[in-house]
């Protein structure tokens, strides 16, 4: 019986067991690469197709399977397609060696400055009437926006802010986006809300908002070329009139409130 039971579980060795780690490490740094991209929800909705298509094959139904396996395939080849984006920034962690590269996360005293900042340099491009568009990217990762711009890497501050939107700059007309304490980039391009009947005031900067926060969970703030009015927008709502007092406290509210998830937020408003 013993060696019947060795015939059927092979040996299992130091170096097996060195073999399974390095997989798994290698696997969960490649899911970081992909964690702050659209590319986590397609492989959600593929896992979901996986299971049904076990279950299905466990509960004996055929035609159901046979569709879920057919699908399978076709999802199989569109994959390199799909995720050709993350398939190329993997490559090109991998080439500069930041593969293994650990994201960093803010403390209240860092959180703090960011808000000073981000608040002051609203303020004084509102004074001059200089459109800005400012993302603070949260939970969901915005490097498919980052890609689209371009790479700064800066610790956030007043100055940088102001600078990147300088009128009639390569800069200014593009959304900056913040990761933690950090410009990670600048001149990105969002995409722009389908919505209709929105205000006929509000000008491609405040659809670009509106976009993106439909999208993810980052919070947008908005300085109007126009009328000079500083907005937020979050969860697909626009909130506008804010000055540097209200705007920090706005701040730091969501940001509180962070854990409690987005959709809580998003409830609260609607009964308010």
């Amino acid at each position: 019986m013993e060696q019947q039971f060795r015939n059927i579980i092979p040996p299992f060795g130091l170096i097996d067991l060195l073999d399974v780690l390095i997989v798994a490490f290698v696997l969960y740094k490649l899911y970081g690469l992909i964690k702050d991209t659209r590319a986590v929800t397609l492989l959600k909705g593929l896992l979901v197709i996986l299971v049904a298509a076990l279950i299905s094959n466990w509960m004996h139904l055929n035609a159901l399977y046979w569709l879920l396996g057919k699908t399978l395939t076709v999802v199989a080849v569109a994959l390199p397609v799909v995720f050709q984006p993350e398939l190329r920034r993997a490559l090109e962690h991998i080439g500069r060696g930041r593969l293994f590269s650990k994201s960093k996360r803010l403390n209240e005293e860092e959180m703090q400055l960011l808000f000073q900042d981000l608040a002051k340099s609203a303020i004084l491009l509102a004074k001059t009437k200089t459109g800005a568009l400012i993302v603070v990217e949260r939970d969901t990762g915005l490097n498919d926006y980052v890609e689209s711009g371009i790479r700064i890497d800066g610790v956030v501050s007043s100055e940088l802010l102001l600078n990147c939107f300088v009128p009639n700059t390569p800069l200014h007309d593009g959304a900056l986006i913040i990761r933690g304490n950090r410009v990670v980039a600048a001149g990105c391009l969002l995409p722009l809300t389908e919505r209709s009947g929105l205000d006929k005031e509000l000008g491609t900067r405040h659809r670009a908002a509106l976009g993106l926060s439909e999208q993810s969970d980052a919070i947008v703030v908005v300085v109007s070329e126009e009328t000079g009015l500083i907005s937020l927008a979050l969860g697909g709502r626009l909130e506008r009139g804010f000055d540097y007092a209200s705007l920090q406290s706005r701040l730091e509210e969501l940001f509180a409130s962070k854990a409690q998830g987005l959709s809580d937020y998003i409830n609260r408003r609607n009964d308010r």
